[in-house]
């Protein structure tokens, strides 16, 4: 898939577009994109980085970092992305100018965007008005019940399942893998310590079976009470992996929640309970997803 930063990047042809933020791509935004690609000419995804709300003052906690966004648009099948560098200056442009401005010197015929798609200065634009402006607007149904707030509301509860089959896969920690206290190589269960952006969302507090890299992994989010931490921290103990991960992307599926972090009364508990969540974490099986009528 071909990712621009500007339409000088993109040559000039008929397209058919999605717009949107899609954060997370998840089933209902799958939706959009297959009526993107069933139009018969270049599928292109117009998407945002910063998120909008972001930049008009609301906190978000995103479900994709803009690469990770990038990677599923691409496995959904798009062939080119355009991201919009927004800011004040775009908020402001009237939803003619947003149309005239960007998706005409685009090429695009087709438009296809969620129903509650809304675009310009003070949302007043919509698939409607594309429409009067001689585009073949098309509103694409929701998915009843999916959207990237209630994703974010069931991770914020550590409801793993639920989240998992509104995306239409399970929900992923992204980052980066940094040097910790390595306090669990010394009791035999070495993690990867995991650096997310502090924009994306996290699950509740607790231990969690997945997997990275092809192999089984139990994962504690929290502040490691225990030894009295107060800081948060995202290990990640990969069964049966050895190798050096230091300064590698990382990308962790949630498959469940096992437990609440808690302390122990010794180390020898501590590392027991480290055991039993290893052997769940062998036993653990991915979320059951059903399609809802949104996967592609």
């Amino acid at each position: 898939m071909k990712v621009a930063r500007s339409l000088s990047e993109l040559e000039r042809v008929s397209r058919a577009v999605a717009v949107g933020s899609f954060d997370g791509v998840h089933l209902g935004h799958r939706r959009v994109l297959r009526a993107a690609l069933d139009a018969g000419m270049r599928s292109t995804v117009v998407t945002f980085y910063p998120h909008p709300r972001t930049v008009l003052g609301n906190r978000v906690e995103l479900l994709t970092t803009l690469e990770r966004r990038l990677e599923l648009l691409e496995d959904a099948g798009v062939e080119e992305t355009l991201v919009v560098e927004f800011g004040l200056e775009l908020a402001e442009w009237e939803p003619e100018a947003f149309a005239e401005r960007l998706l005409r010197p685009l090429g695009a015929e087709v438009v296809v965007a969620g129903e509650n798609f809304r675009f310009g200065r003070a949302r007043r634009g919509d698939l409607g008005l594309l429409s009067e402006l001689g585009f073949d607007a098309r509103v694409v149904p929701l998915v009843e019940g999916v959207s990237s707030t209630r994703i974010r509301q069931f991770l914020g509860a550590g409801q793993i399942e639920p989240a998992a089959r509104m995306l239409g896969r399970p929900p992923e920690l992204d980052g980066v893998v940094v040097s910790g206290d390595a306090r669990g190589g010394t009791l035999g269960f070495p993690t990867a310590n995991l650096l997310v952006d502090p924009e994306l969302v996290v699950p509740e507090y607790g231990i969690y079976a997945g997997q990275a890299r092809g192999h089984r992994a139990a994962i504690s989010i929290g502040v490691n009470p225990h030894y009295g931490g107060s800081e948060r921290r995202i290990e990640a103990f990969l069964l049966d992996f050895e190798g050096d991960l230091y300064g590698t992307r990382l990308i962790v599926e949630l498959w469940q929640r096992l437990r609440d972090e808690r302390a122990f009364t010794s180390e020898d508990e501590l590392v027991a309970q480290i055991a039993d969540d290893v052997e769940r974490t062998r036993r653990a099986r991915p979320p059951i997803l059903h399609s809802k009528g949104g996967n592609l």
